[in-house]
């Protein structure tokens, strides 16, 4: 579903994103995590059209992300890590908005948004704007406009900012759902539990390069078989030695 083959991405004589391969087939939740600054967002952003790269080739679903952005792009749907709305339209408004960008016909936007709205539990508010909503209300509704044309792959930056433990269960159970049905999810994500809990296959980008990929327990494996993850991802990415913040409060 994706195959990107050695992505760069320099800004002038900074490399943020060096030479780095991912490959991930239909049907997967994959995870995509990495330290503030390793390169995951601007990585994604090639991944999802919005940035060229500097080198290297993006397909997805086959397709040449260079060669054929429009096609390419409608077989994906993208959640960013900071989504923008606009409040002066009301839930149900906003996904004959999104629809008609991928020239969805009104009657199943009006049926298939109605249904997403419901299993995101928000229909309540389909037709209020959507400035009342609260912060978990707007991510779920950006999640559900995102699947609203049926994309063959989901790309998420940070699913979790702003919801609430239901919420966040609900989400999960609707990504490994997803993934069930084919859908293929690429997930960034800082919060590992997430991660360990949904994802089937897990890349961990540092300092622009990826340095380890593998099932949690294969991770697990490489890193001298830690009991829990957050010790694997803090091994794999140098940050195992924590700063001893008693110094500053004892002196």
């Amino acid at each position: 579903m994706i195959h990107a083959t050695g992505l760069v991405k320099k800004y002038g004589d900074f490399v943020a994103v060096d030479h780095i391969d991912l490959h991930v087939e239909p049907g997967l939740v994959y995870g995509f995590l990495g330290p503030n600054g390793a390169g995951k967002t601007t990585t994604i952003k090639m991944l999802v059209g919005m940035m060229q790269p500097t080198e290297g080739s993006v397909l997805i679903d086959g397709l040449d992300l260079a060669k054929d952005r429009d096609r390419a792009k409608a077989r994906m749907g993208f959640i960013p890590d900071r989504p923008y709305i606009y409040e002066r339209l009301t839930g149900m408004e906003f996904m004959h908005f999104i629809g008609g960008l991928f020239r969805m016909d009104g009657a199943d936007i009006k049926k298939h948004g109605h249904d997403l709205l419901a299993l995101f539990e928000i229909a309540h508010v389909e037709n209020e704007l959507v400035s009342g909503y609260s912060h978990g209300m707007r991510q779920r509704l950006i999640m559900a406009s995102a699947l609203l044309h049926r994309p063959r792959l989901l790309v998420v930056d940070e699913p979790m900012v702003g919801l609430d433990p239901r919420g966040a269960k609900l989400v999960k159970k609707i990504f490994r759902e997803q993934a069930r049905l084919g859908t293929t999810i690429f997930m960034s994500t800082h919060t590992l539990q997430v991660a360990e809990e949904i994802c089937d296959r897990i890349s961990i980008i540092n300092t622009g390069k990826i340095i380890a990929t593998g099932t949690v327990a294969e991770l697990k494996a490489s890193a001298g078989a830690l009991e829990r993850f957050e010790e694997t991802f803090l091994q794999l990415t140098g940050a195992g030695d924590e700063q001893d913040v008693s110094v500053i409060f004892e002196s």
